[in-house]
């Protein structure tokens, strides 16, 4: 099929990914479809303009907020979001060291898991100058688990029985990507959606004194350090703020459809990280990057639900 047809099939998914026939699992899906069966036609797209649409998405959603609910769901999780982090560290680096993957993609694909995913691997990795292909290989290994996570962390809320408070934490502290927090918390409930997006975020945040910890593991006699910052996180508290102490001749509709427009930006955005993942870059992932992430992601995922189902 040339290329004019594989432009057209994607724009008719995209309209479709924005009808309220679609969810964040189809998206997944319809983009996975295209990328595995026709090709990406714009490969250009789903790299940086992708980041920056979740990023969008996120802040937007701040709109649908109330400050005083974020802070207290931020305090509340940050016992778990410590523990998990930690946790997921030292049993990365003691996995790889098991499987004998190679230390900047043990230290990737950790720190993933531990923290915001894809954001958290293209944060650390100019920190510890980890190469494209070490990158790739991480990030295909997340975005795998990723999209294994969206479809399975509802199927086990509901057989659990799982309260929305219980899904929504669960789901902040053991999915890596926020797109993928977000798409599952969605799919169980609006009360999940706040709590997960929230914990998530605060979760996100850890991202600057982990990569700055890394940075000086991995440093260079002589070299510069490259430190991503999450701005987006701060931008999100605002649009919180905005909301809670907002003059009330501000209507809640014109804040309640730049929510809608955020959600309907983290589906778009899951159709594009669907259609992210190649042939080519699963054939770059292999067995033991694949099967470090997978098992670290298993012992927190299951740790931390029995963590949740006690204590929340």
């Amino acid at each position: 099929m040339n290329g004019w047809w594989r432009k057209a099939v994607f724009v008719v998914l995209v309209f479709f990914c924005l009808t309220p026939f679609a969810s964040a699992p189809i998206a997944l899906l319809l983009g996975l479809a295209l990328a595995l069966t026709l090709g990406n036609p714009f490969p250009q797209i789903t790299g940086k303009p992708t980041t920056y649409l979740l990023q969008a998405s996120v802040v937007l959603l701040g709109f649908g907020m109330n400050l005083g609910a974020v802070y207290r769901a931020g305090k509340s999780g940050i016992t778990f979001i410590v523990a998990v982090i930690s946790s997921a560290l030292v049993l990365g680096f003691l996995l790889g060291k098991f499987l004998n993957v190679p230390k900047r993609i043990t230290t990737l694909v950790s720190t993933g898991t531990a923290i915001c995913g894809g954001s958290a691997i293209a944060a650390v990795g100019p920190a510890i100058k980890a190469e494209k292909d070490e990158m790739s290989v991480s990030l295909g290994t997340i975005f795998v688990l990723n999209a294994v996570a969206l479809f399975a962390f509802p199927l086990i809320g509901n057989a659990l029985d799982m309260s929305q408070a219980q899904f929504g934490m669960w789901a902040a502290i053991a999915i890596q990507d926020t797109s993928s927090v977000v798409g599952a918390s969605s799919a169980y409930g609006q009360q999940s959606l706040a709590l997960a997006a929230t914990v998530k975020l605060a979760r996100a945040l850890f991202i600057i004194p982990i990569a700055l910890a890394l940075a000086f593991f991995f440093r260079e006699k002589g070299a510069e350090t490259k430190i991503t910052i999450p701005w987006f996180i701060f931008l999100f508290v605002l649009a919180a703020a905005i909301r809670s102490f907002a003059p009330t001749f501000l209507w809640p509709s014109m804040f309640d459809a730049l929510v809608n427009l955020a959600k309907a930006g983290f589906i778009v955005t899951l159709f594009l990280i669907g259609l992210s993942l190649s042939r080519e870059m699963l054939k770059k992932v292999g067995v033991r990057p694949f099967l470090l992430g997978a098992m670290l992601w298993i012992v927190i995922a299951s740790v931390s639900l029995w963590a949740v189902l006690s204590l929340v």
